[in-house]
């Protein structure tokens, strides 16, 4: 969560003091960390919002001088995978407005104008699961260094690859 605070908190000042909150107690709340070598970089988290196969993924973050490369992409990429492999029908996301082109770029679409949220405007977004799998990876481009873990069918509370 250290790369959460540093962006959300630090950085951003979007949110004051600490990003934790109760889904971070969760134990059903798919934690995902993206490392190079031995230095996280990216993480992402997932979980379900209710019993319909609804999720929601947030609190992506990235840090400075990874951001340009394929790090969100394979990010979001594993979290709606996940989501999908689980039985998960759609994925919501309240989106930053200057995120909102490279969502669409990976199929999200607009779900309602944009709203306040943790004080700043972001554009409610959704991805419908039954697509994760048309998603075809050779469209993102390979990053032989970066390691994310492989979706499953039931996702752990917290998944994590370094090499």
């Amino acid at each position: 969560m250290r790369i959460r605070h540093r962006i959300f908190v630090e950085e951003q000042r979007v949110i004051p003091f600490t990003d934790v909150d109760d889904w971070d107690r969760d134990p059903d709340t798919v934690h995902v960390l993206a490392g190079r070598g031995s230095v996280a970089i990216g993480t992402v988290r997932l979980y379900r919002t209710d019993t319909a196969g609804r999720w929601k993924g947030d609190r992506l973050a990235v840090l400075p001088g990874h951001r340009a490369g394929i790090v969100g992409m394979r990010l979001v990429r594993f979290a709606v995978s996940t989501a999908a492999a689980a039985g998960g029908d759609v994925m919501d996301a309240f989106v930053q407005l200057q995120n909102v082109n490279f969502f669409e770029r990976l199929g999200w679409e607009h779900n309602g104008p944009p709203v306040p949220y943790y004080g700043l405007p972001h554009q409610p977004m959704t991805f419908e699961l039954s697509r994760a799998g048309s998603l075809a990876e050779s469209e993102i481009p390979d990053d032989a260094c970066l390691r994310l873990p492989a979706a499953r069918d039931a996702p752990s509370a917290l998944l994590v690859t370094m090499s």
